[in-house]
């Protein structure tokens, strides 16, 4: 008789996005985050999973599936060996989960507080998924609108509910581990926040506890992010060997091993950092790194929300304030152009702040006229109370006016402007 095929990890690869071959690589990874050492699954692997040839993968690759799609082996629809879906059902629990949660919810509270096991509530894989969307929505504040104190308490109050999940809640290392992740995010959001606003010493304190949760979490993924967005906050500080440490950490990561399109974000964060020690040439090697591993990458692949913004964009954008940092001005403002050109309509915060790089660029090349027409554009409107980095930025800009055409009319005309 021809073998059942698996229709419930099909289903569950068709509501994910996930062909065979972006299943079996994303296993490969968790198996080596697992074992130490990459796996072997192809599309092959999972095509024999799907037609029901394969009906209880062993023990490693059942850990590495929990581990990628949130589900236990029996839950993607594999059949232990001796077992029977009858007898599998039987052993099923009867009650509704959502019947239990309401049930739970409901209770008095002398009640939750007489049996505080019995009432504590499963935190499960749609709990996972909920938090998930409450990120990605968090993200598309930021890439459209940039930080602030609205997305930092935002960020907050949701990292303080994913914690209160970790200490009220019942669920699975595996669960918890997810839980790490979140509420790393989204403490890593709120710093980035932080950042924008001009707010370093809280955004420090909020790096300080997304470090912790990352490491807690075990997630290659995360643990990336939290580095990266560590070497922002130390060059916003002008901290430049941090900087680069925080780069290389983010390189040790499983992560920037195994996905070229990390890989390239590391070198180019690095390569952004590096002139502030005066390594000149490890910049330049930096960068030609990120070139070659964003080549490399495998655009389609699926990847978390956090990963959307790279982009061939944001790649010449860092390109260009490296090269501008280098001393390079012209070629500075060739990719800082191409980034501007490339930027989505809704990025209105990038788009300002490659903006006045170009204008550091022109202004460097000692083209005061043309900075300022390019920088007069970001300028926020009369009355805004933004305080974050654009404004930082400009003033930044105001000072290397002066110095560079001090008495000229244009600076005259600037000054008078931004007063």
């Amino acid at each position: 008789m021809d073998p059942t095929r698996n229709t419930a990890l099909e289903a569950w690869m068709a509501e994910h996005g996930h062909s065979s071959n972006s299943l079996a690589r994303d296993l490969n990874r968790a198996l080596e985050h697992i074992t130490g050492r990459s796996g072997k699954f192809d599309g092959r692997t999972v095509r024999d999973w799907k037609s029901g040839r394969v009906k209880w993968p062993n023990t490693a690759t059942r850990v590495a599936l929990e581990q990628v799609t949130g589900l236990d082996a029996t839950e993607l629809g594999f059949m232990p060996r001796g077992k029977t879906p009858a007898a599998l059902t039987s052993l099923a629990p009867s009650e509704d989960p959502l019947h239990r949660r309401t049930f739970v919810t409901c209770l008095p509270a002398a009640t939750l507080a007489a049996t505080p096991i019995a009432a504590r509530l499963t935190i499960g894989t749609a709990d996972v998924q909920r938090l998930r969307q409450n990120l990605a929505d968090l993200w598309e504040m930021d890439d459209q609108q940039g930080g602030g104190p609205t997305l930092e308490k935002a960020a907050i109050r949701l990292s303080d509910r994913t914690e209160e999940l970790q200490r009220t809640g019942t669920a699975t290392s595996r669960i918890r581990s997810r839980l790490y992740a979140l509420a790393a995010t989204f403490t890593a959001t709120a710093m980035w926040a932080a950042v924008d606003c001009r707010q370093l010493d809280r955004a420090q304190r909020h790096m300080q506890k997304a470090v912790t949760l990352a490491g807690l979490s075990g997630d290659g993924q995360v643990q990336h992010q939290i580095w990266r967005y560590a070497s922002m906050l130390a060059g916003q500080q002008e901290r430049w060997v941090d900087a680069v440490a925080a780069s290389e950490a983010a390189m040790s990561t499983s992560v920037h091993r195994g996905d070229p399109l990390y890989a390239s974000l590391s070198h180019a964060r690095l390569a952004v950092s590096l002139p502030g020690t005066g390594d000149h040439p490890r910049a330049l090697n930096a960068l030609e790194r990120a070139e070659a591993a964003f080549e490399r990458a495998d655009r389609g692949e699926w990847r978390p929300a956090s990963m959307d913004f790279y982009t061939r964009s944001e790649l010449d954008g860092l390109v260009g304030i490296t090269y501008l940092r280098l001393g390079g001005p012209e070629r500075a403002e060739y990719h800082l152009h191409r980034c501007i050109t490339a930027l989505r309509p809704d990025q209105h915060r990038n788009r300002a702040y490659y903006a006045v790089h170009i204008a550091f660029a022109q202004l460097a090349q000692g083209e005061a006229e043309r900075a300022c027409t390019t920088a007069v554009s970001v300028i926020p409107p009369p009355g805004s109370t933004n305080t974050g980095r654009i404004p930082h930025l400009l003033t930044t800009f105001t000072s290397k006016l002066n110095i560079t055409a001090p008495g000229a009319r244009i600076t005259r005309e600037w000054n008078a402007r931004t007063a």
